[in-house]
């Protein structure tokens, strides 16, 4: 049980393997060869007919993923429409919030400006009101004093006599 090589060496190599794939091909060769009956036939045709009704679930599938799709879609033109409404609004309020601050700081400046003009008058007015006393109570005081000496040397003091 030993094969030779062509050259007339000897090798020892073991044909229990040959053996078994033989044994093996005897079915092999049953199952391949024309055993296909009417039962395998009805049997493809029903696994075929499967397939296609597979198929068409499939495809109805597909087709409703792509609706789903479209509707995310949809929602996804919303959500954008709602985000440039909010950047508006928000533009909006900025511009608001700038008027808001520019009419206050015109009004109070306005007021400052309206009460400074309205007292300057009243601050001239016065003050010449007040330096005509004074000269009138200073020169009343230098005739008291030609009399009182005590009230010359106070005037004397502070450069008023």
């Amino acid at each position: 049980m030993f094969l030779t090589e062509y050259n007339g060496n000897v090798k020892k190599k073991p044909i229990f393997p040959l053996i078994i794939l033989f044994l093996f091909l005897g079915p092999f060769q049953a199952f391949c060869s024309d055993g296909f009956t009417q039962k395998d036939r009805e049997l493809l045709i029903a696994l075929k007919v499967k397939m296609e009704e597979i198929d068409k679930r499939f495809e109805q599938i597909d087709k409703r993923f792509e609706q789903i799709d479209k509707r995310f879609e949809q929602i996804d033109k919303r959500f954008e429409q709602v985000d440039k409404r909010i950047d508006q609004l928000i533009t909006f309020l900025w511009i608001v919030c700038g008027i808001f601050t520019a009419i206050t700081a015109s009004t109070i400046g306005f007021a400052i400006w309206d009460r400074r003009t309205m007292i300057r008058p009243f601050e001239y007015k016065i003050k010449e009101i007040e330096e005509g006393k004074i000269d009138k109570v200073i020169a009343s005081l230098r005739k008291l004093a030609e009399s009182d000496s005590k009230l010359a040397e106070i005037l004397k003091h502070y450069n008023l006599f």
